[in-house]
C-alpha cells in the first residue's frame, strides 16, 4: 500500500474502528518467525508433544500474533508506520489460545487521543485478534506519537 497522505493526530477520534485483513497463521509464517526468534519450545514445532499438552494441537508463539496484529494488520498499518514520530506502546494479553492453522481477524479501534507539547498528539488504539469461532484471541493496545495537523494543540 503506498501512502497517499499523511496521518496526523486531528485525524483520529475516540471510537472509531478500523477494519484488518483475515489470515491464517500458516507453517511457512510460523517457520520464518521461529527462525528469527529462536523459539525452540516443542509446543510450537512438534506435533507428538503438542498432541499431549492441554491444547491437543501445536500453539502459535505469542509473538508471532503480535507481529501479525500490528504489522499489515490493517490498511491503517502501514500509513500509521508511516506517519509516526514514535511508536510508544505494545502490550497484548492472550484471553484464548491461537493454534497453528488458526484463522485469524485483527481490528483497531481508537481508544484515546491525548494532544502533548511541541505540536504533538498520542493515539492510542485497542487491538483485537479474533478467531474465526469471532472469540477474541488477543486483547491490547497500541500508541503512536503523531504530528498534530496545525503544529499546535488539539
Amino acid at each position: 500500500m503506498t501512502v497517499t497522505a499523511q496521518l496526523y493526530f486531528e485525524d483520529f477520534v475516540p471510537g472509531r474502528v478500523f477494519e484488518g485483513q483475515t489470515r491464517t497463521l500458516g507453517e511457512e509464517e510460523f517457520r520464518m518467525f521461529a527462525a528469527i526468534t529462536g523459539d525452540a519450545h516443542p509446543i510450537h514445532y512438534d506435533p507428538e508433544y503438542a498432541a499431549r499438552s492441554r491444547f491437543g494441537k501445536r500453539v502459535a508463539h505469542g509473538l508471532l500474533v503480535m507481529a501479525v496484529s500490528a504489522l499489515g494488520a490493517t490498511a491503517l498499518s502501514e500509513r500509521l508506520s508511516e506517519s509516526m514520530v514514535a511508536f510508544v506502546e505494545q502490550d497484548g494479553r492472550f484471553l484464548k489460545p491461537v493454534l497453528i492453522g488458526d484463522v485469524v481477524h485483527t481490528e483497531l479501534e481508537v481508544e484515546s487521543v491525548q494532544p502533548k507539547s511541541a505540536g504533538l498528539g498520542l493515539v492510542r488504539f485497542i487491538v483485537r485478534v479474533s478467531l474465526q469461532s469471532g472469540e477474541t484471541a488477543l486483547l491490547g493496545h497500541h500508541s503512536y506519537l503523531l504530528k498534530c495537523r496545525t503544529g499546535g494543540k488539539k
